[in-house]
């Protein structure tokens, strides 16, 4: 299976084009996030690295959120177009999931949770929690907003957890002040990665087949917020 994977809810833009989980071609590029720019040649640039075309794509998979409002609309608009146009059936993925499967490269042979966390500015993240076992992940806590210091309090009972995003990076000491046994990955890979999308997005699909692509948001935007000031 041929699959597209598009991520475009942070300040990277990513594309990957795979053979079931083998990437073929992966394109992930800091945008300053004018993905709206950057999206398309990027798509055209993999499919020329790879010698395909759209119409030999299975399946697309797109980061719904949450992350960058404007930037999930253009992901989610463009995998729309495709899959409308050509009928190609499309899953979509939280970033909050899709970080998790970095953590599965990595040998954390204790672990069994996994924290992902995307910093949303005032001392707060966009949060889940996903049970890592026989090498299958599973949502424990679904994708949701709060302070840190509230996050903290809703994890005091978890043990043997790995987090992961730019949120782990943020906050570490006041997560490795409640936490004695936590983890946490190489600095380098607390980012989106295309390449991990495209797993969650075979393995959700392969279990469950095609969801809605809807985006994720979990708070709303700061334009919103200001009109009813």
């Amino acid at each position: 299976m041929k699959i597209l994977s598009i991520d475009t809810a942070s300040n990277i833009c990513g594309v990957c084009i795979s053979e079931d989980d083998k990437p073929i071609c992966c394109l992930d590029t800091l945008t300053d996030r004018k993905h709206s720019e950057i999206l398309m040649p990027l798509i055209s640039d993999a499919f020329s690295q790879s010698g395909l075309t759209i119409q030999d794509i299975d399946l697309i998979v797109c980061d719904i959120g949450p992350g960058s409002f404007t930037g999930i609309r253009i992901g989610v608009a463009t995998v729309k177009a495709f899959a409308d146009c050509l009928n190609i059936p499309c899953v979509g993925i939280s970033s909050l999931e899709a970080l998790c499967y970095r953590v599965k490269t990595l040998n954390f042979t204790d672990t069994k949770f996994i924290c992902s966390l995307i910093d949303c500015k005032h001392d707060s993240c966009y949060f889940a929690v996903y049970r890592l076992e026989n090498d299958k992940i599973s949502c424990v806590i679904k994708p949701s907003t709060d302070t840190i210091s509230n996050i903290l309090k809703t994890l005091k009972d978890f043990t043997d957890i790995v987090f992961i995003g730019d949120g782990a990076v943020i906050y570490k000491d006041f997560l490795t002040s409640t936490f004695s046994n936590a983890y946490f990955v190489p600095d380098d890979m607390n980012c989106l990665d295309s390449s991990c999308l495209t797993i969650a997005g075979l393995n959700y699909y392969s279990q469950f087949g095609e969801n809605s692509i809807l985006p994720l948001y979990l708070k709303k935007p700061q334009a919103e917020k200001t009109e009813h000031i």
